[in-house]
């Protein structure tokens, strides 16, 4: 038997029962913080904010590098690179590592996935199908990158890394136009309307998996276990979450697959921030062996690199100042180090977290690694603060009304349809995001109907 949930949050407002989620609540444990703690991880997905802020950035930082190495892709990944074919052959099937790109050296092939990755990232930014496109995100960065993998650095690896880890979140719960969908479906199902049916996520469903077998049959995923693993996992998934939902929408089986996608997003959600204080404390500790970081001059070298000054007058005039660059080069280490440790903090752990981002926009701009930094900046924004998102999600919706509003023919009333904001209704303010669950937590967009269901297409 299922026990009610807690009420809401206070900002999520009255509810409707028509606009209460379709599938019972876990039920709530008493007993002692452990029991609470099993409560909070398996009821809802935490840390929805800053799932879509990493969704986001890595999406934004992948699609900008592909878009400025676009007049150079043969060079770098395809049939005219140094790298050839042939050896990039060769090193996957020495280490196993999985690129579409290796199935034939067909420019053609190349120039349909270079764009096929360009366009999953641009959907995923924009968190459209969020669970395909995450899905198919992976597959295009793990084949651009293991096509040659001479061409990355440390922000590739990151990259690379979280690309693997948004498959298993549940990162379209704000700030996405499937939660934007999930809203217009809850607005129509407390006004009496049938639910909309979806047709574009069966249809990709399928197509997916005829892929998906192709791929297995022809031995195309790598020499690993885990890859082939977890896509069929999640095309099989999909088909489940959709026939639950169809099916038992109310049942205990409902229940079940929330509670699993909960603790798989939880986890992974976990794993990232485990991975940015692995990579921030390797590199302080590192950084504290050279000879160079402990005088005080590391910092120094790469301002007289060319290859790193992209604006050589700045980079001269704080290279001539020896108190300057000592204090940035302590300053960095200190950082570094320090930064697994105030996690401990909230407040402390919020300034060095400024600082964190500040350093690596500095590196931006004066080292001239652009992505590097994004991807960082990406990874850092884990640990922000719930309601500075909030907040800044806020203000963005204001800012974005008003651009809108300002354009001709979309000067309407709020609340007009088609007026800027109208998509969401009185009753769901941007900011609101997702579906709010009973037990205060949110839930990933939902669809409904006859080609509906939470599915790797949706």
């Amino acid at each position: 038997m299922t026990i009610p949930s807690p009420a809401g949050p206070r900002n999520a407002g009255p509810r409707n029962a028509d606009t209460q989620p379709s599938a019972p609540q876990p039920a709530v444990l008493g007993g002692g913080p452990a029991a609470r703690a099993l409560q909070r991880v398996t009821a809802s997905a935490l840390g929805p904010y800053q799932s879509a802020v990493v969704r986001i950035g890595f999406a934004a930082t992948y699609l900008f590098f592909l878009l400025r190495e676009l007049p150079h892709r043969h060079e770098l990944y395809g049939p005219d690179s140094p790298w050839h074919w042939d050896l990039a052959r060769q090193l996957t099937n020495g280490n196993e590592a999985f690129s579409v790109l290796m199935w034939t050296d067909s420019t053609v092939w190349f120039e349909a996935v270079y764009a096929l990755t360009l366009l999953s990232a641009a959907a995923l930014l924009l968190g459209w199908r969020t669970r395909t496109m995450s899905v198919l995100f992976m597959v295009g960065v793990l084949s651009v990158q293991n096509r040659s993998i001479f061409m990355g650095d440390g922000g590739d690896n990151v990259v690379h890394l979280m690309a693997i880890y948004l498959v298993l979140t549940r990162c379209a719960q704000v700030w996405s136009l499937d939660a934007r969908r999930a809203a217009r479906a809850a607005q129509r199902a407390a006004a009496g309307l049938p639910p909309p049916r979806d047709i574009v996520g069966p249809v990709l469903w399928v197509l997916l998996g005829y892929a998906l077998v192709a791929a297995t049959l022809m031995e195309g995923l790598g020499g690993t276990w885990w890859l082939p693993a977890l896509l069929w996992t999640i095309w099989l998934s999909a088909a489940a979450w959709w026939a639950v939902n169809r099916y038992l929408p109310h049942g205990e089986p409902r229940t079940l697959l929330d509670v699993l996608a909960n603790l798989a997003h939880n986890a992974t959600l976990a794993v990232i921030m485990a991975e940015v204080c692995l990579i921030y404390a390797t590199a302080g500790w590192y950084k504290i062996q050279g000879s160079r970081w402990q005088d005080g001059t590391a910092l120094y070298y790469p301002l007289n690199l060319d290859y790193f000054t992209p604006w050589p007058a700045l980079s001269d005039i704080l290279g001539a100042s020896g108190l300057m660059v000592m204090v940035l080069t302590y300053g960095t280490v200190i950082v570094q180090v320090a930064f697994p440790f105030t996690l401990f903090n909230r407040r402390v752990k919020n300034v060095l977290l400024v600082v964190m981002i500040c350093e690596h926009a500095g590196i931006a701009l004066l080292l001239g690694l652009p992505f590097f930094s994004m991807a960082m900046i990406a990874a850092d924004a884990v640990f922000l603060p719930t309601a500075f998102l909030m907040w800044l999600g806020a203000r963005a919706t204001i800012g974005g009304r008003r651009l809108l509003s300002g354009l001709p023919g979309r000067s309407r009333t709020p609340g007009e349809p088609g007026a800027p904001g109208a998509a969401y209704g009185p009753a769901d303010p941007p900011e609101a995001g997702p579906v709010k669950d009973g037990g205060g937590g949110t839930e990933e967009p939902r669809r409904q109907g006859g080609g509906g269901g939470h599915t790797l297409v949706g």
